[in-house]
Parts: C-alpha cells; structure tokens; sequence
C-alpha cells in the first residue's frame, strides 16, 4: 500500500505535465486572439484555462502541505522509538554495568522449541508477572490507606477496594497457570542445595575437613539464636568448611541435653573430631588455617561477601525465575537443615500437626509477639490488625477459587490471653493454637525444655500455614516464613505488620530506581532512573523509606518505582 508520501509524489508529477499542456494551449490560444481578436469562444476558453491553473496551484499547495506534515509525523515517530530503545538501553546499562558482587540483570527468553516443556516460562515472563501483582498490591496499600484518611462516602471506598481485590485474585490466578510446574522445579532445586549442604557437613575425614567453628550461645532468644548458626552456616558454606558447634552445642541452655534435646546432629563430625586438637584461629577471609571460629555477626569486621542477602551466582537463573525472593529461599536451606526434628521432637510436632486441620482447606498462621518487644523493638498491635488481613488474604481466595471457604486461623504467641481474645471476637473463624505453649513463652519460663518445644512447634505449625501475618521485627514469625520456602515455596505468602522481611546482619538491603521521582511532600526524596537506595523499610500504604546513594537523602519514595537489587556472588561449591 502506497504511503501518503508516495501519493503526493505521483500527483505532483501529474500536476506538472497538466500545467505544460495547459501553458502550451494558452500560448496556442493567445496567438490566436492577436489574429482572430474577433473569433468568438477564445476568451470563454482562456478564462476556463486560467481558472483550471489556479485549481491547480491549490492543489499543489494542499500536496506540498501533505509532504510536510507526513515527514513531521515521521520524524516525530522515530524521536519517540528512539526515545523507547535509549530508557531500555539505560535500563539495560543500569543493570549490567554494576559494582561486583552485585549483579542485576535480565535474561532474554530462549524460543520454547529450544526450552524444552519441562522448562515452564521464560525468567522475564516470570519476573513481569510478579512485577505486576506487586504493583497492584501497591495500589492496594495505597488506596486503602488513603481511604483511611478521607472523608469520601463509603460506598465508594468500597467499591473501589473491591475491584482491587478481584484483580489481585485475577493477578494470583495467573500465577497458579504455573503453580504444578513451579512446585516440582522448587523441590527438585531444594534437593539439590541439601544434598550440597550434607555434602560439605559429612567430609570424609573429619581430622582433615576445614572448619568453622559457632557458638551457639549467643546471648538472645530462641530465634535470635538460631539466626546466629544460621549466619555461621552461610560463611561456612561460602567457603566449603564444615560446621560445627562449639562442644557439639552441649551446653545450649535452651536444654538440658544441649542442640541435640531438639535436633539432629549437624554434621557426622564432632567438635572434638574435627578440631583435633590443632589450634583456633579466629576468623578472617580465605584464611589459610584449618580450623577457624566465627564471632557474632555483630563483632564481625571481616564481612564476607557470601553474608544474606546474597544468593549463588551458579543458581541465579533458577532462583530468579522460581522465586520471588531468592536471598530468602536460599538462606532458608540452612535454617531447614539446622532444624531436623529428632525422634522425640517429631512426635511432638506430629501431634501438634493432627491438632490443626492442615490439609483439609486454607488455613491463616498468625504470630502475635507481645512480652519483651513492645516498646523495645516493636509496636503494640491489637489482634483486630492481624485478623483485618486475614480476612482480606480470605477474600482473595474466595474469588479465586470461586466458592466460599472456611475461615480457619492458627494462633501462635507469647501472649496467653491472644488466643481466647480471638475465638471470642472472631466467633465466624475456627481457631487454633495452644495456651500452654503461650505460657512457656513467657520470660519467667523461656529456657526450659518445655519452652524449646512449644516455640519449635509454633514454628513448624507456622511453616504449614498457607499464609502468614504477623510482624517480620519477630524472631520467630521470620523462621516459620523462612521454613515455609522449603516446604511450600511462596515468597508473596506473608502480610507484616511492620518490617521488611530482613535477616540479622545483613548486607545493606538495596533497590534500583526504573522511574523518576519529585517529591511532593518535605519528607519526600528525590529519584532518578539508575539511582540506588538503601532500603529501610515499607510502610504498605504505597510508600517506601528508604536513602537515596547518590543524593544521601533519607524519606519516602513510591513503593512502585524500584525493583530490587539482588546480591549475586560466585559460590565456589557449587562448581562441582
């Protein structure tokens, strides 16, 4: 099909032939009229000729005006291509032209004859899609909070948060297209990381494996000292020594009978075994000794690189495509090998478990933190909080599936009165928990047997939730999320009342900025595409805080308008 500059060409062309035969019949005729000045017609035809050239000229004039708004429209049209392909390539330099070990990339999809149907979506399918459920639940915070607030008339904030609500359940449905693939690819992941783990852990000569050696007694709660092996293990296993505890963890105070009151042994070798009586050095980098111990994050002053929040380069391409949160995915490997139940602790986790109708239709875990940290590390949060979006993770379910569930909730606290408060209140939910499981919580009775096995149980009744509220500034809500990502991978799981999920002594937490900000508010900060920020938290009403690398400015920016900046780094271990 002919463009419209192509049309005025041709019609310019016959324009110009038009205006030589008509100049020519005009000169013809003119001679005439100086012979025949009498002759009757020629003026009626010269008049006719000249009235056609002025037709004419119009024309052209409307075909000249023609070219040049097509070529103004065209050169308008390649401004803006190229203005498209320039944000994508600065995206794309934003992303690859990084400070080692931070990587931040993406992967153009393979053509599906070469993925092979085992091989699901392509990692920019995923990641677009997550992209957009997360942004819709920004809208959502943001909405919400902002209705809060207003004066406008409740029907319309109603409607309005229901029609968000139908597209999140629009948004998860999309999700589940994948959910049976995604499943199976995340378990067969996990095995592959475990077995590497128990690898390292069981060497074939204990006398000659290099070590690490942890404390597990760190002064601090039961989550708080589980964090801290955990954090040991990362380092440990970022450079392929084996881990071991400090006397086996014999005199672990959260039991009589030390880490093995509760767990398995973490490793064939014992303290004794390993360390075989050569000297400790204490830890530092790529360190040439054999045995070396690790001192609480908190003291450390040699951060290794291998430190949460970082993830294995030689899994990236998986992590990223399978997982919204692949830091958390992959720390929690070494928190779910910490804790392997032994026989007693099975049996009473498996009576716990028979007590919760898993299994039967969705079930809420709420974990309500009350005792030492409010005031301290944490706000007071009524149990009307916690079960506000409960009731709108219910609602999202409901339309997803199409009919109507039962509304079913697991309790855990440190809190007694938590869980007759929510039967009472909540008469249209089933609830369960156990308050004596509360009252070893309490600070008076922490270090006891009793206690250790009511905080594992809440913790692994937790993991088996399908959803978690709670608050991340818990110890103990952050470990049933962690221990979820091993036994049902869903990073998105989860609503908390305050924190960011975070693990203790991480490296700084970062996102990169996709779009330009001007603050509107004083405590707002600026954004620019490819700036960095240090992120310091959500506050889920569509807002971030957080410090901006290049301005040095703290304050708010629009949750929307950064993605995040994974730590990506080389663990040898996995080379083999």
């Amino acid at each position: 099909m002919w463009s419209v500059k192509s049309a005025a060409v041709v019609a310019l062309i016959i324009w110009v032939i038009v205006l030589l035969y008509l100049s020519q019949s005009l000169f013809s005729l003119q001679g005439k009229a100086d012979s025949y000045a009498d002759a009757s017609g020629v003026t009626s035809r010269l008049d006719e000729a000249l009235s056609n050239i002025r037709e004419l000229k119009k024309q052209n004039d409307r075909l000249q005006e023609m070219i040049q708004q097509e070529r103004k429209d065209r050169d308008g049209l390649d401004k803006r291509r190229l203005k498209e392909t320039e944000k994508v390539e600065k995206l794309n330099r934003i992303r690859e032209n990084r400070e080692e070990p931070v990587k931040l990339q993406e992967v153009a999809p393979k053509p599906l004859s070469e993925q092979g149907a085992a091989s699901g979506p392509s990692r920019v399918g995923e990641e677009l899609r997550r992209g957009l459920d997360q942004r819709i639940w920004e809208i959502f915070y943001y909405l919400r909070s902002e209705f809060k607030k207003s004066d406008k008339e409740p029907s319309y904030k109603n409607h309005t948060i229901d029609q968000l609500i139908h597209l999140l359940a629009y948004s998860s449905n999309i999700s589940d297209t994948q959910a049976d693939w995604r499943k199976a690819s995340l378990e067969a992941l996990s095995e592959r990381i475990q077995k590497k783990i128990d690898e390292i852990q069981n060497p074939d000569d204990c006398a000659k494996a290099r070590v690490l050696v942890c404390n597990l007694d760190k002064q601090c709660g039961f989550g708080c000292q589980l964090h801290h092996v955990g954090y040991c293990f990362t380092v440990a296993f970022g450079e392929g020594r084996t881990l071991i505890l400090t006397n086996d963890g014999k005199s672990w105070r959260y039991s009589k009978r030390g880490w093995s009151g509760a767990f398995l042994p973490i490793s064939k070798c014992t303290h004794a075994a390993a360390v075989n009586g050569e000297g400790v050095a204490s830890y530092r980098q790529n360190s040439e000794r054999r045995v070396v111990e690790l001192p609480i994050v908190d003291a450390l002053q040699d951060r290794p690189k291998t430190l949460p929040l970082s993830f294995p380069k030689q899994l990236e391409d998986e992590m990223i495509k399978l997982h919204s949160n692949p830091p958390l995915y992959f720390i929690s490997q070494f928190l779910w090998y910490l804790m392997r139940n032994n026989a007693e602790m099975e049996k009473v986790i498996e009576k716990a478990v028979s007590n919760v109708p898993f299994g039967e239709g969705p079930i809420v875990g709420i974990q309500v933190r009350r005792t030492d940290k409010i005031g301290t590390e944490a706000s007071f949060h009524s149990v009307d909080e916690y079960m506000e979006w409960t009731e709108i993770w219910f609602r999202v379910q409901e339309l997803r599936r199409g009919h109507p569930l039962k509304r079913r909730v697991f309790v855990a606290s440190d809190d007694a009165s938590v869980l007759p408060e929510t039967k009472k209140k909540y008469s249209n939910y089933e609830v369960f928990g156990d308050v004596d499981i509360a009252d070893t919580a309490k600070l008076m009775s922490r270090y006891s047997d009793a206690s250790m096995y009511g905080v594992v149980t809440d913790i692994q009744l937790l993991s088996r939730c399908d959803y978690l509220v709670c608050t991340f500034s818990s110890q103990v809500c952050r470990m049933g999320y962690e221990l979820m990502q091993v036994r049902r991978p869903d990073g998105e799981a989860f609503h908390s009342l305050d924190d960011l999920y975070y693990y203790g002594g991480q490296h700084d937490h970062q996102q990169i900025v996709i779009e330009d900000h001007v603050p509107e508010r004083d405590n707002e900060i600026e954004l620019k595409v490819g700036d960095s920020v240090g992120v310091a938290g959500n506050h889920w009403d569509g807002y971030s805080k957080g410090k901006n690398r290049r301005t040095q400015r703290q304050g708010l920016y629009p949750s929307y308008k950064v993605i995040e900046k994974w730590r990506i780094i080389d663990f040898p271990v996995f080379n083999n």
